[in-house]
């Protein structure tokens, strides 16, 4: 089942976000094989990181659960707000996906 983790920074969070981003994104190479998206939440400028969106592969809710908790931000107490749903994904993707590499 795939999970979705909708994570909203604490305000005043980029610092922390940007420190431990190295961290966070070899958590996520861990299990990169089942990532069906992920990314950072943006402002509306495009650019300023306020959270993040997840969507992650995992036997349970549970499973889930263990990995985010023991996921670096979250570990860091970067988010102000966490939130995990089942998810099922019922439309093919085309828009929003970066470029073969």
């Amino acid at each position: 089942m795939i999970y979705v983790f909708h994570l909203l920074d604490k305000p005043g969070g980029l610092e922390l976000r940007q420190r431990m981003r190295p961290e966070h994104k070899a958590y996520l190479g861990a299990v990169a094989d089942r990532i069906a998206f992920a990314g950072p939440l943006l402002t509306d400028d495009g650019k300023t990181m306020i959270g993040s969106v997840l969507a992650i592969d995992f036997d349970s809710r549970e499973a889930a659960l263990a990995w985010q908790a023991g996921e670096p931000f979250s570990k860091a107490g970067l988010y102000a707000s966490v939130a995990v749903h089942a998810f099922q994904n019922l439309w093919p993707q085309k828009a929003g996906f970066p470029p073969a590499a």
